[in-house]
């Protein structure tokens, strides 16, 4: 089998080569904006239960960061709709496509980021602000290792 199969190959025009790129751009984005989604619209109630009130001050001010954390990954990673929309048939899908990379490379840095963050707040609520730390720091971690660490070291492997 060919390289093809991957997507892409010798007789792949330069037009074709973008258009499967932002194709397969737009499928990333579906899977990363549901799990923001999910978080965001979770995070928008937690003042309204009965006991946010009882937390913290330092523990408010996390709450906060991680919701507009969670809103500004939002804004990255549905920019691209915005940007297809204002660009729609001006032949721009080359910008199209290398903005919506940049896009969804920061949306998945701050997704990684809002996650460590409700892992620390959490943890601080139940157990304690070093827990949380600490179980933030696992998160970040993990993200860190299955998110650039392998793919980097698969690009290392097949590199000779």
């Amino acid at each position: 089998m060919g390289e093809s199969n991957f997507g892409g190959g010798p007789d792949e025009t330069p037009d074709e080569r973008i258009t499967r790129n932002w194709n397969e751009l737009l499928q990333e984005l579906r899977v990363l904006q549901t799990g923001v989604q999910i978080l965001t619209g979770f995070l928008l109630t937690v003042p309204f239960s009965p006991r946010f009130p009882d937390l913290a001050d330092h523990q408010q001010a996390i709450y906060l960061v991680v919701l507009v954390g969670a809103v500004v990954t939002t804004c990255l990673i549905i920019a691209p709709v915005s940007f297809h929309r204002m660009l729609f048939r001006r032949r721009q899908r080359r910008w199209l496509v290398t903005a919506s990379h940049i896009c969804a490379r920061a949306g998945l840095v701050g997704f990684g980021i809002v996650s460590a963050l409700v892992v620390l707040l959490v943890f601080d609520i139940v157990l304690s602000f070093g827990a949380g730390v600490v179980a933030a720091l696992g998160v970040v971690v993990l993200f860190l290792s299955l998110w650039a660490g392998l793919p980097l070291l698969n690009g290392r492997n097949n590199s000779h």
